[in-house]
């Protein structure tokens, strides 16, 4: 059906990367598309859809280990000493090593690895895998900074804390799933000392630089709108974009230059040359599979109420909507287990265990069951392995082994209990 269609596309969201073989099902579906023709033209293509509003726009920033911003990777000379020019960085300036990832980042914390940790609108202490491990690794860092809107579990563990302004308290712009570049216009005056992530950081940097004694020229920035222009002078897909174009829709990147009137849909005249390459792939099982000890499959992801480690969601009205922690059982499985809708249970891996109500549904495939990864007081990571996509570095979020057992109401914990494990 795919292949005999006019038009077909295809979209995935993080049930396809975040496994251990994560790279190999995202190959599977371009192995789909390129011989079909489903590339380059309206209605086709392959469409990862991101996680929020600006992950392609972080993406496209540089916001990944080994690339510099426009998927320049750190390890090109070419690339390094354009940039190296741009920052007023002497030649070789630049570390010129891709880096680590965040679950990475967190495995070399200890001596002779990582001793310090910046973290921005992040919480790894929610959303990394095995988080009794990322506890330990967490509590022997020398100096932590979090930089966020709330104090959230690994805010909790900062020996500094930065609080930054909203969407809603700063102008910027967001790039979205489909490359379309959209201005966001400040709606309310920041709130007691926040300030816009930019500002933290280029005052940051200056503050660095003076005790370094090694000022550049860089870090003096104005608004928003001139760190876009940088961009566009350093990467040729976003070199059109300007604040003045941006009114209305905005542009779709690629934009070449500032009368280009952007890309809707990539590949519209040719592929690039040797891009198109078939691999072959060779079957590779999950890497915990069930057993007589755990005999269930544990996946997780997101709720329509709440986003990732919640520290947005859950101190908004949403939290009201969805306010509890639950896991969705097959009504075949609870049936065999003894358990009914809305009891308390157990959840188990080898690596932890959570205590939250059972939802029988018939959602849930039978011997596969369901945790949302936003609850604090049942954090769905306590459970999940730490193996790693050898490729992309993306942990297995969604299979892992587990059992379930009848639990006490006593032993539900209470959602004012999120930070009991941080040291503020």
């Amino acid at each position: 059906m795919y292949a005999g269609a006019r038009n077909a596309a295809i979209y995935w969201a993080l049930g396809i990367p975040e496994h251990s073989h994560g790279t190999d099902n995202a190959m599977s579906l371009i192995h789909l598309a390129l011989p079909t023709g489903h590339i380059g033209r309206r209605g086709t293509g392959l469409n990862p859809l991101r996680g929020q509003n600006n992950v392609q726009g972080a993406s496209d920033s540089g916001a990944m280990p080994w690339h510099c911003p426009g998927y320049q990777r750190v390890d090109d000379e070419a690339a390094a000493r354009k940039f190296e020019a741009a920052w007023n960085i002497e030649p070789g300036g630049l570390n010129h090593s891709p880096g680590l990832t965040t679950t990475e980042i967190l495995s070399s914390v200890g001596p002779g690895g990582v001793r310090a940790l910046y973290i921005m609108g992040e919480n790894p202490m929610m959303s990394e895998p095995n988080l009794n491990h990322t506890r330990q690794q967490m509590e022997q860092l020398e100096f932590l900074v979090a930089q966020d809107l709330f104090l959230n579990e690994s805010g909790a563990y900062t020996d500094v804390f930065l609080p930054a302004a909203s969407w809603a308290e700063k102008d910027g712009t967001f790039t979205n799933t489909d490359r379309r570049v959209q201005r966001v216009r400040q709606a309310l005056p920041p709130r007691g000392q926040s300030r816009p992530d930019w500002e933290i950081v280029c005052d940051l940097a200056q503050r660095i630089e003076r005790r370094l004694e090694s000022p550049t020229a860089g870090w003096t920035y104005t608004s928003p709108s001139e760190v876009l222009e940088e961009m566009g002078r350093l990467v040729p897909e976003y070199a059109g974009v300007r604040y003045s174009r941006l009114e209305g829709e905005g542009l779709q990147t690629p934009v070449w230059d500032v009368s280009h009137p952007g890309t809707p849909f990539l590949f519209a005249e040719s592929f690039p040359s040797g891009r198109a390459r078939f691999h072959p792939l060779e079957y590779r099982p999950t890497v915990e599979m069930p057993d007589e000890d755990y005999p269930l499959i544990l996946t997780t992801g997101r709720v329509l109420e709440h986003w990732h480690g919640g520290s947005l969601t859950r101190n908004s009205k949403l939290d009201d909507l969805y306010p509890e922690a639950v896991v969705e059982v097959h009504p075949a499985d609870a049936a065999r287990l003894k358990l009914e809708d809305g009891q308390p249970v157990r959840v188990s891996s080898r690596r932890g265990s959570v205590v939250l109500r059972a939802r029988v549904t018939q959602k849930s495939t039978m011997s596969v069951v369901f945790i949302a990864f936003h609850f604090a007081e049942a954090a769905a990571n306590l459970l999940t392995i730490d193996a790693l996509d050898p490729q992309a570095k993306i942990p297995e979020y969604k299979a892992c082994a587990v059992r379930i057992v009848a639990a006490r109401e006593e032993e539900l914990k209470r959602p004012e209990a999120r930070l009991e494990r941080g040291r503020w």
